[in-house]
C-alpha cells in the first residue's frame, strides 16, 4: 500500500489557484485562455522534472507519460480538465489533474515498480463556459464510439465553429490555433494505446460529507434528458389591459413550473433530482405582458422507467392551455445512464479498503469526460468529499486531507490494473 503527499497536494492546489485568481477565493479560468495556458506550462514543467514525455493533440489535450517496464503494453491514463466556470472554484475539474500528477510524482520518487506506461492528462474544454457545449474535446475524440442520439452534437468541424459567448467573432477553432496546443491528431486517447482510465473528481454534492464519508466509489453516471417548454401568449400593456383578458405567458409559465413540480414529487422517487435553470422572457420590459415565456427542465435518475414516467408528465403540459398561453414541449437532448467498468470500480473499492479510508458507493449526477471515454475504453470515476456539498462556485472546498486519501486511492487502484 502506498500513500501520496499530503503536503505536495496541498502546494499543486495552491499554485494552481493562481492561475485565473479573480479575487475572492476561486478562479475564472476558461479553456486555452491566458489563465488556461499558465496551468498547461506548469503541468508541463513539472511532468518533464520527473521525466514524464509529453505529447499535445490536435485538440489540445495534454499527456504526460512515464514509460513502463513493459514496452508492449498499453497506457493507463488519469486527469480531468483545467478548465472552469466562471467564478468557479480551484477544485473542480483540476483536482483530476493535480491528482494524476501525485501520482505520477509518487511512482517517480518511490521507484515504484509498474509495466503499463501510466499518463497524466489535461482534457480541453470540459466545461464549455466559453465555447459550449460542455465536454466538448471528450466528445470529439469518442465521436466515433458515441451512441447516435449524442454523436451528432460533437462533430469535428461544427466545434471548430462554437462562438464564445463573450465575443460572437471568437471561436473554439481560432482560440486553438492562437493557443499553441493544437498538435497532432496520432496522440488522441484512443483504445490501441491506452488500457483504462481513472478520473477522480470532487463530489460536487453533499452526501458522502453527510454520510461521514471521505471517498465516494462511483458507479455510474446517471440517466437525463432535458427539454424545454415554450408559453406562446400576447403583448399588451402592463397597466391598461383588465386582467381577465390577458395572456400572460410568464404567468402560464409559472402555472406549469408549479404542477410539474406537484405531479413528479408525487411519483415518490427519493433519488429523482431536476430542476428549472434557465428562463427566457419576452419582451421582458416592466411594463409589458410578456408574450413568450420558454424554459428548460433537466431531469436526472439511473433508471430509464424513471425518466420515462417523468418525460410522460413533462409532455404532458403540451395537451392544454395555460392562462389562455399554448405551450409547445420540445427535446433538446438526453442521454442513458453510463454504468463504469465493474473491474475497474473494484479496485477502487479494494483500494480505499486496504488503505483504511471510509468509503461509499455514489451515482454521479453531474456530466463527466469520463462518460464519453467509456463508450471507447474501461473507464471508472473517483469522488472526494465536497464541504457544504458546494460546487461551480469561489467557496467550492475539499480538505487537502481528503485530496491526499483520493490521490491515495487513485494511486492503489492503478497499480492493481496495471498488474492485470
Amino acid at each position: 500500500m502506498y500513500r501520496c503527499s499530503k503536503e505536495r497536494m496541498s502546494e499543486k492546489i495552491k499554485t494552481f489557484s493562481q492561475f485565473g485568481d479573480a479575487g475572492h477565493g476561486g478562479i475564472t479560468r476558461y479553456t486555452l485562455s491566458p489563465e488556461d495556458i499558465q496551468a498547461r506550462k506548469e503541468f508541463q514543467k513539472r511532468m518533464e522534472a520527473i521525466g514524464a514525455i509529453i505529447e499535445v493533440d490536435d485538440v489540445a489535450n495534454m499527456y504526460a507519460t512515464l514509460p513502463g517496464s513493459d514496452p508492449h503494453a498499453k497506457r493507463i491514463v488519469m486527469g480531468s480538465h483545467s478548465d472552469s466556470v466562471k467564478n468557479g472554484g480551484n477544485y473542480d475539474g483540476i483536482l483530476g489533474v493535480l491528482s494524476a500528477m501525485e501520482v505520477l510524482e509518487t511512482v517517480a520518487e518511490q521507484n515504484i515498480p509498474h509495466k503499463h506506461p501510466l499518463t497524466a492528462m489535461i482534457w480541453t474544454n470540459e466545461e464549455g463556459s466559453l465555447y459550449p457545449p460542455a465536454m466538448m474535446v471528450s466528445g470529439i475524440v469518442c465521436y466515433d464510439y458515441l451512441p447516435e442520439a449524442i454523436r451528432g452534437k460533437f462533430q469535428y468541424e461544427n466545434m471548430l465553429k462554437s462562438k464564445s459567448v463573450l465575443d460572437s467573432t471568437g471561436t473554439f477553432g481560432a482560440a486553438l490555433e492562437k493557443s499553441g496546443y493544437k498538435g497532432d491528431k496520432k496522440y488522441r486517447l484512443n483504445p490501441e494505446q491506452y488500457q483504462c482510465m481513472f478520473e477522480i473528481h470532487i463530489e460536487q454534492g453533499p452526501i458522502l460529507e453527510d454520510a461521514g464519508n471521505d471517498i465516494g466509489v462511483v458507479d455510474c453516471v446517471l440517466g437525463m434528458f432535458n427539454y424545454r417548454l415554450r408559453f406562446y401568449g400576447q403583448t399588451v400593456h402592463a397597466g391598461t389591459f383588465p386582467m381577465p383578458k390577458r395572456k400572460d405567458a410568464l404567468f402560464a409559465a409559472a402555472q406549469a413550473i408549479c404542477d410539474l413540480h406537484k405531479k413528479i414529487d408525487a411519483l415518490g422517487y427519493p433519488e429523482l433530482v431536476y430542476t428549472t435553470g434557465e428562463i427566457v422572457c419576452h419582451p421582458c420590459v416592466h411594463t409589458c405582458v410578456p408574450d413568450y415565456v420558454d424554459f428548460c427542465i433537466d431531469v436526472r435518475h439511473e433508471k430509464p422507467q424513471v425518466l420515462d414516467s417523468v418525460l410522460s408528465i413533462v409532455k404532458s403540459c403540451a395537451e392544454k392551455e395555460w392562462a389562455g398561453c399554448r405551450c409547445e414541449v420540445e427535446r433538446m437532448w438526453n442521454r442513458d445512464t453510463v454504468y463504469w467498468d465493474k473491474t475497474l470500480v473494484g479496485y477502487v473499492k479494494e483500494a480505499a479498503e486496504e488503505a483504511q479510508i471510509s468509503h461509499q458507493y455514489v451515482h454521479s449526477g453531474a456530466g463527466h469526460d469520463a462518460q464519453f471515454v467509456a463508450y471507447m475504453l474501461p473507464t471508472t470515476m473517483i469522488f472526494v468529499q465536497s464541504k457544504g456539498g458546494l460546487s461551480h462556485c469561489e467557496p467550492e472546498y475539499s480538505s487537502p486531507e481528503h485530496c491526499a486519501e483520493g490521490a491515495t486511492v487513485l494511486l492503489n487502484a492503478v497499480l492493481k490494473a496495471d498488474a492485470d
